[in-house]
Order: structure tokens, then sequence, then C-alpha cells
């Protein structure tokens, strides 16, 4: 919607661009298109902010001559200068290179430096034999650059070459309703020679020089893919190693948690070891101690038997003692005659 505004109406597309935006603010060609609107209108500063976020989306240099012209429009040719320089003009497209060169040139312009100006337009596609999509623009700007320098007659040549090469252009191959033409399709198909008068002359006689710029600008992109696919596998690497040392710290921490576990484990268990044998210990105390009472309680009544049984020998003895003179007396009495019974009874001791 935004694209097909912009020509007739700026201000509603760059509305469209913004409410756009809002939605889908990381896809590139949506900043893009907020971008061109902006700069569209006069809004340069958004513009440069729009066009830097659109490059670090897609890593794309193919605005890079807007945003020099956006520097310029802000009145900071020396920063539009130091812009250009960012970007190597062999790493862009034709169309691309041309347009970095016409807003370097504007910017020496603006720096008063004419000299300067007309030596950042002499690029490899400033070639008056041959006419591409971007060579009428570059042919006007070069004779622009000249009239400045009061070189009137070679401005006035390369003015009627732009125009000649825009008509044939337009004639040839009816490209006055297209926007954009693709550029390896411009190479091989698309390209109309000239003589130095500005007539078409047979493209055979420089097919050459034709041949060697197309291989040129495969090795570029080759090149470009190259280094793409490149970058592309360093951070696909950098990602592995960034998730394996990820996954090695998560199982450093997941070891580190079972062994402080395993030891709390070790320690209760030591700990419950050490109260079992510390409550073990006064039973045992007590065991010892009723076993030694009871040893004193049976010696004690060991030595009871003993005084009672030495009580009853004693006894015994005596008894003894006692019945010997008895019997004496009866011997005698066997022996000598009659011995009356009290007698008897008064010479027994235990009566006494």
């Amino acid at each position: 919607m935004a694209a097909g505004l912009l020509e007739h109406d700026p201000e509603l597309a760059h509305q469209h661009a913004t409410s756009a935006a809002r939605r889908a603010g990381r896809i590139g060609v949506v900043r893009e298109t907020l971008a061109v609107t902006a700069y569209s209108t006069g809004d340069y500063q958004l513009a440069l902010r729009e066009l830097r976020t659109f490059r670090r989306i897609t890593g794309s240099n193919e605005n890079i001559a807007l945003m020099v012209d956006c520097e310029r429009a802000l009145e900071r040719p020396d920063r539009a200068l130091e812009e250009g320089r960012t970007v190597d003009p062999s790493t862009l497209a034709p169309e691309a290179r041309v347009a970095l060169a016409i807003a370097m040139s504007g910017a020496r312009l603006d720096q008063n430096k004419p000299e300067l100006a007309l030596a950042e337009l002499q690029i490899p596609e400033l070639d008056p034999n041959r006419a591409f999509d971007w060579s009428p623009d570059l042919f006007s700007a070069y004779a622009e650059v000249l009239g400045d320098l009061d070189r009137d007659k070679e401005a006035a040549t390369w003015r009627k070459r732009a125009r000649i090469a825009a008509e044939a252009i337009d004639e040839r191959y009816n490209l006055s309703a297209a926007e954009t033409i693709d550029i390896t399709t411009i190479y091989e198909d698309y390209a109309t020679d000239l003589n130095e008068d500005g007539v078409e002359i047979d493209a055979d006689v420089d097919e050459a020089d034709a041949e060697a710029e197309v291989e040129a600008e495969a090795e570029v992109v080759a090149e470009a893919e190259g280094l793409a696919d490149n970058a592309a596998d360093a951070e696909n690497a950098a990602d592995a190693a960034a998730i394996a040392d990820a996954e090695a710290i998560v199982e450093g921490e997941a070891e580190a948690e079972v062994l402080t576990e395993a030891e709390e484990i070790a320690e209760d268990a030591a700990d419950s070891e050490d109260a079992a044998d510390a409550a073990a210990a006064p039973t045992d105390e007590s065991a010892a101690h009723d076993e030694s009472a009871v040893s004193e309680e049976t010696v004690a009544d060991t030595e009871g038997a003993d005084a009672v049984t030495s009580e009853v020998d004693n006894t015994s003895a005596a008894a003894d003692e006692a019945s010997a003179p008895a019997a004496e007396t009866e011997e005698e009495s066997t022996d000598g005659g009659t011995v009356s019974a009290p007698e008897a009874a008064d010479d027994n001791p235990a009566d006494r």
C-alpha cells in the first residue's frame, strides 16, 4: 500500500508505513519502507534512523546512498562523506555503486570542492559507449559538475549522452514504466551500445568487455556469498559452543548438588549413630551396677551361710563335750555300783 501511494501521496504512504512499523517493527522491509516514506516527506532524521535499523536487521548496504543524502539534507557533508566511506563500493551492486558515487559527489559540492566532486563520479560505470538504466543519472550528474567547473562544452556533450541513453533504453526495451531492473539481466540482455555521438552501435563490438564485466560481477557476488556463509557458520559454531558451555555448567551444578546432598545424608547418619551410642551407654552402666549389686548380695548370703554352719558346728562340739562326762560316769557306775539318778543329774554339765 505504501509503495503504491509513495509517488502520488507521500504523506499518506508515510502514515501507512508508520502503522506497519508499529505492528511488524522487526521486519527489514517494513523499516526500509518507513525510511523511504520519511525521506519523501522531508523527515531526514527519521529516515536516517530507520535506514540504520534496516541495515542492522538485514546486513544490507544497498541503501548507503540514501543515508549519505540524509546527512547532506541535515547539512552535515563531512558526516555524509564519513558515512559513505564505511562501505567498500566494490561490494555493492552496480546501481547502488552509481547512486553512492552521485551522493558522494553531491557532498563534495556541498563543501565547494567541485574537482573532488568530479573525481567521485569517475567510476567504471561512467562509460559513454554503453547505456544501462543508471547511465542517464550518472551522465547528468557528471555534466552538472563539469558545468560548475566552467567546462560548458564537455557538460553539453554529457547532457546529450544522458538524453540519448534514456531515449534508447526506453525505446528499445520499453522500460519507461519500469521502476527497477535486474542487474544481472541488464548485463546479459539489456545493454545498449552507443558511439561517441550517442548513436546506437552493434553490441558485438564490446562483447569481450561485457563478458569480463559479467565475470567480475559474478566473482564479487560469489565472494559476498562466501563471506555470508562463513559468517553464518561462525555464528552457528558460536551458538553450539555457548549451548555446550551452558549444558556443562548445568551438569556441574547438578553433580555439586548431588554431592552436597550425599554429604548431608552421611552427616545425618553419623549423628544418628552417635546418638544411639550415647543412649546405649547409660544402659550398660546400669547393667554393670546391677550385676555388681547381685554379686555383693551373693557374697553376703554366702558369708551368712558360712556363719550359720560355723555356729551349728560349735553347738555340735559343745554337745559332744557335754555328753562325754556322762558316759564316763555311767561307765563308772557300771563298774563300781549304782549311782542315784539325782546325782547323775547333778553331775550333768548341761544342767549346770
